[in-house]
């Protein structure tokens, strides 16, 4: 049964065609949330070959060019989603659509860019939603990950220690991915190996063989063995170098972490934890991006004075664990005020990236500034992830990515009018629109399915 609504699910998926060219046109009437600077009440936006020529009220339109007109509506830049796993996986309980997680033979030297699939379903979903652009972030596969990560029950086997039974418990979730969400591209990867995700807590405890101690000194171990390798290349190839415990693989990609290129996405809950991930980073001098954080607020003064971003779900206020206790529902307000950057999540565990404004909005209502919710979720995650030159505002130069909403985007009865990446503008239809076409019935009564 399953092996058929997949397949149906297939036929449904638009095969990937040739890139539309970029198209030069100017939006007008439109209320203009650059993110960077003010609002405009009533501007005009100006693209040209891709990138945004002009914004501001007095915009001049040339001759010749195809005018949008908005009708009061708003213009943002396209959302970013923070951390998600859109493109590698598609049903959670199905383990063949899954290729979000490591298994069981690699640890931090999983890149998940080579699972990314551009035909996938949920990204019309995504784009519905106005989702431009995401980091695709792999999780530590059959030891769960916490209140607001996969569980896998039954999905995928538990983890062993290492490949042939030896060396330590492998605890990194391997190497996260940038992909922006544009239609009929056959790489839609914008950037690999952008941070190497890692689980402490419940989740770390679990992969450590449970003990969350346990799980602090195998992380240690791998990055002072990571220093050591990359220090010793020739001698690791002619095997003269002591035992290390993890693989060569695994090792070359938390080279750069050691060497603070780049970042550990650690996924941490409890404020204990919270702590101990920032004591991590301090006494390993290397760069880390907190996701989960329900108990931030706890410690969002420490979080502030060691200049770490939180990548928050503002929903998550009833603990399912016991390491999600203190949340609720103003922590994204409280870790704002106490300075810490905040990125705002959608739903990962259901691929749901529409979701990401609505959090926004929650956050809103639960006392995060306005400005500061859409910052969550365009220009700060694309800060965190090393794109901000490119996209998550409305400056002149950047590339084209944005959207032009019915009205706020933060208010549910709000939607996505058109929605444009790289100055393109995307189709409007998505699996469930097709579906929706496929099954409604027609003037005999029947849907076209059945005629």
């Amino acid at each position: 049964m399953i092996r058929s609504i997949l397949l149906a699910g297939a036929a449904l998926t638009a095969v990937v065609a040739a890139p539309a060219a970029a198209q030069t046109f100017a939006i007008v009437n439109a209320r203009i949330e650059p993110v960077s600077s003010a609002a405009i009440p009533s501007g005009t936006i100006l693209v040209q070959n891709g990138k945004i020529a002009a914004v501001g009220a007095g915009v001049a339109v040339p001759a010749g060019v195809t005018t949008i007109d908005a009708k009061g509506g708003v213009v943002t830049p396209g959302l970013v989603a923070p951390s998600s796993n859109i493109s590698a996986s598609e049903i959670g309980g199905v383990r063949e659509t899954r290729d979000d997680g490591t298994g069981n033979a690699l640890s931090a030297g999983f890149d998940i860019a080579y699972s990314v699939n551009p035909a996938s379903p949920m990204i019309g979903l995504a784009r519905d939603g106005g989702v431009t652009s995401s980091a695709v972030t792999p999780i530590l596969s059959g030891v769960g990950g916490g209140s607001h990560e996969h569980a896998d029950d039954g999905v995928v086997e538990e983890m062993t220690a290492g490949k042939d039974g030896g060396g330590d418990p492998p605890l990194f979730g391997g190497q996260a991915a940038f992909v922006r969400l544009k239609a009929g591209e056959a790489d839609i990867v914008a950037k690999s190996k952008t941070a190497v995700t890692l689980s402490l807590g419940e989740a770390g405890a679990r992969a450590a063989g449970g003990s969350r101690g346990a799980a602090i000194v195998l992380v240690k171990s791998a990055l002072q063995d990571a220093r050591a390798f990359a220090r010793n290349r020739a001698a690791f190839e002619q095997g003269a170098t002591r035992d290390y415990g993890l693989s060569r693989l695994d090792l070359e990609a938390l080279v750069p972490v050691v060497q603070g290129k780049t970042p550990l996405l650690i996924r941490a809950h409890r404020a204990s934890d919270i702590r101990l991930a920032l004591k991590l980073a301090a006494e390993e001098k290397i760069r880390i991006v907190l996701e989960g954080a329900e108990e931030g607020w706890l410690v969002a003064g420490e979080i502030a004075k060691a200049g770490v971003p939180v990548i928050v779900d503002t929903q998550a206020d009833l603990p399912d664990s016991f390491e999600t206790l203190g949340s609720r529902l103003d922590n994204a307000a409280r870790l704002n005020a106490a300075g810490v950057t905040v990125a705002i999540n959608g739903a990962r565990d259901f691929n749901n990236l529409r979701q990401e404004r609505l959090n926004a909005g929650l956050a809103v209502a639960n006392g995060l500034p306005y400005p500061a919710a859409l910052a969550a979720i365009t220009l700060t995650p694309a800060k965190i992830w090393g794109m901000a030159d490119q996209i998550g505002s409305l400056d002149v130069g950047k590339t084209a990515d944005l959207v032009l909403w019915t009205g706020d985007p933060l208010e549910t009865t709000t939607w996505a009018d058109k929605v444009f990446i790289g100055g393109v503008e995307q189709p409007a239809d998505s699996r469930q629109s097709q579906l929706r076409d496929r099954y409604a019935a027609g003037d005999n009564g029947l849907p076209p399915a059945y005629r």
